[in-house]
C-alpha cells in the first residue's frame, strides 16, 4: 500500500466514527496524476446520489488532479449496496458527513479510504490541542531524566 495523498485536516475538525475504503473510476489522466502524487484531497467530501433505478451511488465531490482539462470532476466510489446502504442510513438527519481521508495505491489500483465523521466544535479543538501540548511535555520530561549514558553520551 502506497500512500498517495492524506487528509490530515479531517482528523483536526471531525471526530471519526468508522471508516471503509472503496475503489475509483477513474480516467487515464487521473490514473497518471495519482501515481505522480499530484492530487489534493482537503476540503473535498463524499456525497450520496440515487441513479435511475433508485440505487444510491457515492460520489467523490471536491478533489483536485494536476492534469488538463476537468481538474475536479465528480469521480464515482466503487463499493458493495450493503456498504453504501448501510452508510447512507447513518447518514440521515444526524449531522454526519462522508469524507475522504487518504488516497493510496493498492496492488496498482488506487483506493479511498472515507470515513464517517461528525464536526467537532472549538471547544473540542482546543481540548485536543491541550492534551497534544501535555503529552509533549510528559514525553520531554521523560526523556531529559535519562541518565547520561542512555543519551549516547559517554560517563566520566
Amino acid at each position: 500500500m502506497k500512500s498517495v495523498a492524506s487528509n490530515k485536516k479531517a482528523f483536526f475538525d471531525y471526530k471519526i466514527l468508522d471508516d471503509l475504503e472503496a475503489g475509483l473510476v477513474l480516467t487515464g489522466p487521473e490514473i497518471k496524476a495519482i501515481r505522480a502524487k499530484q492530487v489534493n484531497i482537503t476540503g473535498s467530501y463524499v456525497k450520496p446520489f440515487a441513479d435511475e433505478s433508485g440505487n444510491n451511488e457515492l460520489w467523490w465531490v471536491g478533489s483536485h488532479f494536476a492534469i488538463d482539462g476537468d481538474e475536479s470532476r465528480s469521480k464515482k466510489l466503487l463499493l458493495n449496496k450493503i456498504e453504501i446502504e448501510r452508510l447512507v442510513g447513518k447518514l440521515t438527519g444526524k449531522g454526519l458527513t462522508i469524507l475522504p481521508l487518504e488516497l493510496y495505491l493498492s496492488r496498482g489500483r488506487a483506493k479511498l479510504k472515507i470515513g464517517l465523521g461528525s464536526r467537532k466544535n472549538q471547544a473540542d479543538k482546543r481540548e485536543e490541542l491541550r492534551r497534544r501540548d501535555i503529552d509533549r511535555d510528559i514525553d520531554r520530561q521523560v526523556t531529559d531524566r535519562r541518565a547520561p549514558t542512555e543519551r549516547g553520551q559517554a560517563s566520566r
